[in-house]
């Protein structure tokens, strides 16, 4: 693979952890961020699962795009299996993303697998709220996860809406 990119659309954009040489605002169609995730890893536990974002099915999503030096592509693949796929709730895919400046590259991404047990089907944002408020993993806080990635993604120009709705129900 001589040209490798890498759609990020939740912590991946402030926090990708790979080499990268090149990083562009980016739109992949067909999936939209959702806190469709249960994790009982990095933002909770088995015994009190928090909720992490994944992409799902529909819509559209904005993120960063980070193209990979060729040198660093199969280290760079090789973290993104272990740091996304810790309890294979993801589906991993190689699709077009749209960047800013009108190219089209592939990218890879991960996808919410609908069929996984940690797939949380349409939560309303209440629910959400009582999950997150009592969910800490080894990443921390599920609040801090919510809030930091609203805060995040509106300081880099990415609104969203629900996130932010929910972050504000949660600061409450």
């Amino acid at each position: 693979m001589h040209d490798f990119w890498v759609f990020g659309y939740g912590s991946l954009m402030w926090n990708p952890g790979f080499t990268y040489d090149f990083m562009s605002p980016a739109r992949l169609y067909g999936y939209h961020r959702s806190l469709c995730i249960y994790s009982n890893h990095y933002r909770g536990t088995v015994e009190n699962p928090g909720l992490v974002l994944g992409l799902d099915r529909g819509g559209c999503c904005d993120g960063l795009a980070f193209h990979v030096p060729v040198e660093d592509t199969k280290k760079t693949y090789d973290y993104l299996i272990e740091r996304e796929q810790v309890n294979s709730v993801y589906i991993e895919k190689m699709k077009p993303i749209y960047l800013k400046d009108g190219r089209v590259v592939n990218g890879l991404f991960f996808v919410a697998d609908q069929s996984h047990e940690q797939y949380a089907k349409k939560l309303d944002p209440e629910n959400m709220a009582l999950i997150i408020r009592k969910s800490h993993g080894l990443a921390g806080s599920n609040v801090d996860y919510v809030v930091n990635t609203a805060a995040s993604l509106r300081k880099m120009g990415i609104p969203d809406k629900s996130l932010e709705k929910l972050a504000k129900l949660l600061q409450d």
